[in-house]
């Protein structure tokens, strides 16, 4: 009889698999799938996604391309012609022309008639978000480490991304790496782009009305930890991250008017003390920077840093999220690879972490955007 396994009602799964991988690959069946009217549309469907994952790197050029030539913004004005779009920003018409139908096909923009071309939904959507034009420029080092993956994967090249993260190389009980505000601004600037949408993501799926104190540990500018104030007046904020990040996070508080609110503490959470007290913890985009070793020196620092019976809230982009597998695995499997450690984890492997470090009753948050972030809150056993 036929059982129901993880791979599908069959009595062995692997083996069916194999077959089918073996039918699939066959180009005579290839051939049949492809002009018989019961497979067709999936052979069509699966073959322009396999195209699109050849292609993948000329539609992400595409894209840059748009964002460093400030085409989104231009176009909001009103829709253009290629001619108008090539003397503006310097191009040829028939190179204006092919960027913007490449742009066209890939629903950023819309083609009008008479050559002019206006904003589609995704093009929009970008100029709604400028964090992502930051990391779309930000990716043009990611794209070069890129070269040679194989290299990189048998770590054979110096990647600019570690340049570019200099605490990348910082390890738990080693003094961190010695730094500037001037020579973190780059990677602190960067991350306080996209922090608003992602603090709005996380603390409007958490209520903060049974918290007294909030400790945003690696919290950089101080974006998140802002945004936490903001939301609840009652609340007492302390902000820790490194010393060059943390006078940095001084000023933009100074800033925005609250200083009275958010205390900030510098210092290393791989080697030093935080600040106690707090009853809520955050972690925001900070554990999938770090390999376990790192990650359970993190945990540990918290769980000695809180109060007893306290509440540790984990927020990033996590592995196995459904519908966004390849953001986990693909993108950040890669990006932290050229970064120079961690990886992207599913919410089970938080969990388990977790769990060796003395936390338990797991929550997993409902955030709006999960393949952007991820949340779960985690108790102190």
């Amino acid at each position: 009889m036929a059982l129901a396994t993880s791979q599908g009602f069959w009595p062995n799964g692997e083996r069916w698999r194999s077959v089918r991988a073996r039918l699939v690959a066959n180009p005579k069946f290839q051939n049949w799938a492809a002009r018989s009217p019961l497979t067709r549309f999936i052979a069509r469907r699966r073959a322009k996604s396999l195209f699109d994952l050849c292609a993948g790197f000329v539609y992400s050029q595409t894209l840059y391309a748009c964002v460093r030539l400030d085409l989104f913004a231009y176009l909001a004005e009103r829709p253009r012609s290629s001619g108008e779009v090539g003397r503006a920003k310097n191009l040829s018409a028939d190179s204006a022309r092919r960027l913007l139908r490449a742009a066209a096909s890939l629903k950023l923009l819309r083609a009008l008639p008479d050559d002019r071309f206006a904003l589609d939904d995704l093009g929009a959507a970008m100029l709604g978000n400028p964090s992502i034009a930051a990391f779309v420029s930000h990716h043009a080092a990611l794209y070069d480490d890129l070269r040679d993956p194989v290299a990189l994967l048998r770590g054979e090249t110096e990647t600019k991304l570690s340049k570019f993260w200099p605490y990348a190389a910082d390890r738990p009980g080693m003094p961190p790496s010695e730094s500037s505000p001037e020579a973190v601004a780059p990677y602190s600037a960067l991350m306080a782009t996209s922090q608003e949408f992602i603090a709005e993501d996380v603390l409007g799926s958490l209520s903060l009305r049974p918290f007294d104190c909030l400790l945003d540990v690696g919290g950089g500018e101080g974006v998140f930890a802002a945004a936490a104030a903001r939301r609840a007046p009652g609340l007492n904020v302390m902000l820790f991250d490194l010393p060059a990040v943390a006078e940095r996070a001084r000023a933009r508080v100074n800033q925005m008017g609250l200083a009275g609110r958010i205390a900030v503490f510098g210092g290393s959470f791989l080697s030093d003390p935080l600040p106690e007290g707090a009853d809520l913890v955050s972690l925001v985009r900070v554990l999938h920077d770090h390999d376990d070793e790192s990650a359970l020196a993190i945990l540990a620092a918290v769980r000695r840093a809180m109060r007893p019976r306290g509440t540790l809230l984990v927020a990033e982009p996590m592995a196995e999220t459904s519908g966004a597998e390849s953001i986990g695995d693909a993108y950040f499997g890669f990006y932290l690879l050229a970064m120079g450690r961690g990886r992207a984890r599913s919410a089970q492997s938080l969990e388990n972490l977790l769990r060796q470090s003395g936390f338990a009753r797991f929550e997993r948050l409902r955030t709006p955007r999960p393949l952007l972030t991820s949340a779960l809150l985690a108790r102190v056993v």
